[in-house]
């Protein structure tokens, strides 16, 4: 049985989109005492890409769940080209590589690039709680089904 590692290879990953909004210094300041307050969520999406390639979308966004009014919203679309190299491969294999294998293995670059980009603006002291376990979440998904 072929190893995970060896039924895909990136291609290449890049930053898609980038959405920082801060309204005003109000808002900044608003933020900066509220941080505690906001979450990370993460969406993960794919498209095929040509040649059996899959492109697999990262989306982390970083807003404050309890705000009627956004205050500050931030979010990074992280695209990530696969070449799938087992032609056989099972839907809930390719499943299990795009939700959890590739996501453990961009996710320290993601998250660095993305608090670097809040950090400068305007945020210097942020840092993200808890990492995302794509471990944990991949198994709660299968059970859900």
């Amino acid at each position: 049985m072929i190893k995970m590692e060896n039924k895909y290879k990136i291609i290449l990953s890049y930053i898609q989109d980038l959405s920082v909004e801060i309204p005003s210094p109000e808002s900044l300041i608003t933020i900066r005492n509220t941080t505690p307050e906001y979450r990370m969520s993460v969406d993960i999406s794919t498209k095929p890409a040509k040649r059996k390639m899959l492109e697999v979308l990262t989306i982390l966004t970083y807003a404050n769940p309890n705000k009627k009014k956004a205050q500050g919203y931030f979010q990074i679309k992280y695209a990530t080209v696969i070449d799938i190299l087992d032609l056989k491969i099972e839907k809930k294999e390719l499943e299990k590589i795009v939700l959890c294998d590739l996501q453990t293995k961009i996710y320290p670059d993601l998250e660095k690039k993305f608090l670097t980009i809040l950090k400068n603006s305007g945020l210097p002291d942020l840092t993200f709680g808890k990492k995302i376990d794509f471990e944990e979440l991949y198994k709660a998904r299968l059970n859900q089904k």
